[in-house]
């Protein structure tokens, strides 16, 4: 099976216990990293964002508190969209969403003031594709935010982060979503993404500038940075 067509089915799949299974598995942190990110995005005030990847829609609520009006959000997983509409609506923020595939955009040249993608790069098959596709959409000067899963470099947290992701996590996620392999490749895609000097090589072949990075809790999480 195409990757693509793996990961849409895998988050089709998990989308009913995604939300409860994120908050868990990440203690709450990762409400505290969204709002970090969307802090860091706002600094530039762009007025018009797409957020790639947008899932069950905890990231454009973060953008949308953080004072973005015009919000546009993405997603391959049909039902991780459909559960996103429904937070959406219940929180009162108005969003445009589709579902769209991050390497094929229907987007107009030149659209958004920013980009964003919440742990969803990892999961992109040809991550210069997609960021081709996203330097096409973005308006010059504009900025991209990829906010990621990794592993920490500290030696003492990336081990008690190894024994969590690779054992703990599968059980839980197992349990609570019926669906282990899942939860099994969540860990395994955080370990295959590129170190931040890596990545960061990828997004300056692909185009952008200004490249920067910052760690959050040890490391786990990293915010990238950069300008078309």
């Amino acid at each position: 099976m195409p990757k693509r067509e793996f990961i849409e089915k895998m988050f089709d799949d998990i989308a009913p216990s995604y939300d409860k299974l994120d908050h868990i598995l990440s203690v709450g942190i990762d409400k505290n990293w969204r709002r970090k990110a969307a802090k860091m995005i706002c600094q530039s005030k762009p007025s018009k964002v797409l957020d790639i990847a947008c899932g069950t829609g905890d990231s454009l609520v973060a953008l949308a508190k953080s004072g973005i009006k015009d919000l546009t959000g993405i997603d391959i997983s049909k039902k991780m969209l459909g559960v996103a509409e429904k937070k959406l609506k219940r929180k009162h923020i108005d969003v445009k969403i589709f579902h769209e595939d991050c390497a094929s955009m229907s987007f107009e040249d030149e659209t958004f003031d920013a980009v964003t993608t919440f742990f969803g790069m990892r999961n992109f098959e040809d991550k210069l594709q997609c960021l081709a596709e996203i330097r096409r959409v973005l308006k010059p000067g504009g900025t991209l935010a990829v906010i990621e899963l990794s592993e920490p470099r500290n030696k003492a947290v990336k081990s008690v982060y190894r024994l969590y992701f690779q054992h703990f996590t599968p059980w839980v996620g197992g349990k609570v979503s019926g669906n282990r392999n899942a939860y099994r490749y969540l860990p395994g895609s955080v370990a295959h993404f590129p170190q931040p000097a890596e990545f960061m090589g990828i997004l300056h072949d692909a185009g952008f500038t200004n490249i920067k990075h910052k760690p959050l809790s040890f490391g786990i999480c990293r915010i990238f940075i950069c300008k078309k």
